[in-house]
């Protein structure tokens, strides 16, 4: 066991048949088939293995340098460039994946620095990076294989090359921090001397290639300092939101306030003459904007521009109405039935004490730091788009399909996010609405930014649901039987209608699968029942980080507490007796309750909870500490967790992504709540959608329980513990279950 403490859309659906774009001979559709479905909105297309290919040649500072292989590019100065295809939004994935390439090629890790290939340049070389979605803790969990290889090859040719030049078997020559030696004739080269000979080398088969065991690992698996830091430190690092580019123009952009609605006219002649404006432009079908000298000169212009909707059907549509929606499912007669083994139902019926209970979660926001945004040059020939995405090539399709212009003459060139959680996968509305408006300004870059307001009132939120369980208990309190029903949106009829066919949507029911793998139950029930019931919204849904593991986790961890509370057991030990078909949950559950001293006495006034659940290919467990004083103020004083994710590449950077995850759920659990009047969403910026204050947040300690059999994710497996641990302290101190959320709505004494 490894211990560390760390430092301290609304998206127009996609449509069936084509805008009137030019032909290609690789269907946009194709190309993004399946982005909007997986959470983060990554692909699933088959690429060819980065070998084979021709070395590239190129210019840094006036000397030519050569690419070994698409992974790797050594310079002269014996810097290795490291290509990394996935995006950057604040969870180190670049320097992960680089720390596993750096491992297999034996570089120097101090000469390592990355280059970002584009979604272009990897379509031009058939997809030779693969896909390039980030989301959905895949960013290394998914691409490690085939990016090891990629440095294990390019490590190969290198030696092959030292080894012709000096005329001696490939075998007797070794290599370390990128030195090459021959031992038995003392002579020693570098990388960036036989780099050019390399790279003309045929690549080996990437099946032959053996990678290393991690337990050897010298740069991966260690805590290396970011590759990131230094440039977010000075300034230098450009986010989109902050580019310039000459002749550029600025859009600021309205929505229809009532998902569903129309845009039917607008005055533009009484912003015409503002200072700064240059028109008032139609978007599409709902949306209009001003396009201007300046951002604030588009956005002030914006607000004095008189509108007219038609808000359509949902104007009338409530928070109560939806909250009513749901309350049906709970008890409607059919529902899909996701697991049934043995006869729940018949077996608490006929139990010595039955326990019930309803849970319920609201709608959540992504609330980025960056807001969505994006510039877009479009030419008769040319269009491209620098842009914060989560999936470069669900921008380019998205692209080309609005400018009309066929995939190879489309670019996108993707900057580091300013925060992501899904909302910049799939969904690329903001792309398509940037390029709609540049196409009536040909040959001008325009930059479109959305308002606070405009991100807050249309996200594509984290769906909101209602769970009704119910369990039965034998006369010595072990469990016998349990049904779960939840009622709730589903992501996949939103986005991806063909997976929710006839409502049966196994998405929705994510950390309570039968098989291993992605999001397994951990407790084994001799009687269980699992159902959803869909019931879908006017209000647009999609990936917010920890997706339904998180709703899942407060329904299956609160209730498991009330039910270890009715059989009057501890929490911990009526967990370990339904996880002995399970040791991987049970090993962090045992992790996180040994760090935490679970059973050692705490100050008065404080009290523990405890949780357990699993998420995106890794087994996550949670203990907080909590006080409630007289007056029902919560203190959260500490949370400690533990995660096994198979084989962790960086302990630093899972610390620090336990610590955002602890962040982001607590904000959610505390506050977390979009709510709907008029059949718009009332929260509009920070004021109303409040975010945990930085003295809110308590102390954390992670725990890695690492077993090196397997590859999971990281960014959001742990999110999905925070939340129920700290209801189940609040029961421990209060003696009464929180059942809904967000806290600020609940009085707890």
């Amino acid at each position: 066991m490894k211990k560390t403490t760390s430092k301290a859309s609304r998206m127009e659906k996609v449509t069936k048949t084509s805008k009137g774009t030019a032909s290609t001979n690789l269907s946009r559709r194709k190309f993004i088939v399946g982005s909007a479905a997986v959470a983060g909105g990554g692909l699933a297309i088959g690429f060819q293995f980065p070998f084979g290919i021709n070395p590239a040649k190129a210019q840094s500072n006036g000397h030519a340098y050569t690419e070994v292989n698409a992974w790797v590019v050594i310079k002269p100065d014996e810097t290795c460039a490291i290509r990394i295809a996935r995006s950057e939004m604040g969870q180190g994935t670049l320097t992960g994946l680089a720390q596993l390439v750096a491992e297999e090629l034996e570089c120097n890790w101090k000469n390592v620095t990355t280059e970002s290939p584009t979604p272009g340049q990897s379509l031009a070389r058939k997809r030779v990076w693969g896909e390039m979605g980030t989301g959905g803790s895949r960013g290394i969990r998914t691409s490690e294989d085939y990016v090891r290889r990629g440095g294990a090859a390019a490590r190969i040719m290198l030696l092959q090359a030292a080894a012709d030049g000096w005329k001696v078997p490939v075998s007797e020559v070794t290599v370390s921090d990128g030195v090459i030696t021959h031992a038995a004739s003392k002579r020693m080269t570098t990388y960036g001397k036989v780099a050019a000979a390399a790279g003309k080398l045929p690549a080996p088969d990437p099946k032959s290639i053996t990678l290393k065991d991690p337990k050897s690992w010298k740069i991966a698996g260690k805590p290396m300092k970011r590759l990131d830091t230094a440039e977010k430190l000075n300034g230098d690092l450009v986010y989109a939101i902050d580019l310039k580019l000459p002749g550029m123009m600025c859009a600021a952009i309205k929505d229809c306030p009532v998902f569903g609605g129309k845009l039917v006219s607008y005055d533009e002649a009484t912003v015409a003459h503002r200072p700064g404006v240059r028109r008032v432009v139609r978007v599409n079908d709902t949306t209009v904007a001003v396009v201007a000298d300046t951002w604030w000169h588009a956005k002030t212009a914006l607000d004095a521009l008189p509108i007219v909707w038609n808000e359509g059907p949902n104007a009338s549509r409530t928070s109560a109405m939806i909250a009513d929606q749901l309350k049906e499912g709970l008890t409607a007669s059919s529902a899909y039935a996701h697991r049934r083994e043995g006869d729940a139902l018949k077996a608490i019926g006929g139990a010595a004490k039955k326990i019930e209970a309803v849970y319920s979660t609201p709608f959540l926001a992504h609330a980025t730091m960056e807001p969505m945004n994006c510039t877009v040059k479009v030419t008769a020939d040319r269009a491209e788009v620098w842009v914060p995405t989560q999936n470069g090539e669900a921008a380019l399709a998205a692209l080309s399909e609005e400018s009309g212009l066929p995939l190879e003459k489309c670019e996108v060139y993707k900057h580091p996010l300013g925060g992501g959680f899904g909302r910049r996968g799939g969904a690329q509305d903001y792309v398509r609405q940037a390029t709609a408006i540049a196409k009536q300004f040909p040959g001008v870059p325009i930059k479109l930014i959305w308002s606070r307001e405009e991100d807050m009132t249309h996200d594509f939120y984290r769906p909101i649901s209602q769970c009704r369980l119910a369990a039965g208990l034998d006369d010595s309190g072990r469990l016998v039987a349990l049904h779960v029903r939840v009622s709730g949106q589903s992501i996949n009829a939103f986005l991806n209608s063909p997976a929710a066919k006839d409502g049966n949507d196994d998405r929705q029911l994510q950390g309570w699968y039968e098989k291993p793998g992605d999001a397994q139950l951990g407790y084994t029930v001799p009687n269980l029942l699992i159902e959803y019931a869909m019931r879908n919204t006017h209000v647009p849904v999609g990936p917010w980080r920890g997706v339904n593991t998180n709703q899942n986790a407060v329904y299956m961890e609160c209730f498991m507490d009330e039910v270890a509370h009715a059989a009057g057991a501890d929490p911990l030990e009526f967990r370990r007796a339904l996880m002995k078909d399970h040791p991987k949950h049970l090993a962090v559950l045992n992790a996180v309750a040994e760090k935490a001293g679970w059973g050692t006495p705490l100050p008065a006034g404080v009290h523990r909870g405890i949780a357990q659940f699993m998420g995106y290919g890794s087994y996550s467990a949670a203990v907080a500490e909590v006080s409630v004083s007289d007056q029902g103020k919560l203190k959260i004083h500490r949370m400690v967790l533990a995660l096994n994710c198979g084989h962790a590449v960086n302990p630093d950077q899972i610390a620090a992504q336990v610590e955002g995850s602890v962040a982001y759920g607590l904000a959610a659990t505390l506050y977390g709540e979009c709510t709907v009047d008029k059949g718009r969403m009332v929260e509009q910026n920070f004021d109303s959608y409040q975010i945990m204050r930085i003295d809110e947040m308590p102390k954390v300690e992670t725990v890695i329980v690492p077993t090196y059999d397997f590859w999971g994710g990281v960014g959001e497996p742990t999110i999905c513990v925070v939340a129920p641990s700290v209801l189940n302290a609040i029961y421990a101190a209060t003696g009464k279950p929180v059942r809904d959320l967000p806290l600020k709505n609940v009085k707890l004494v």
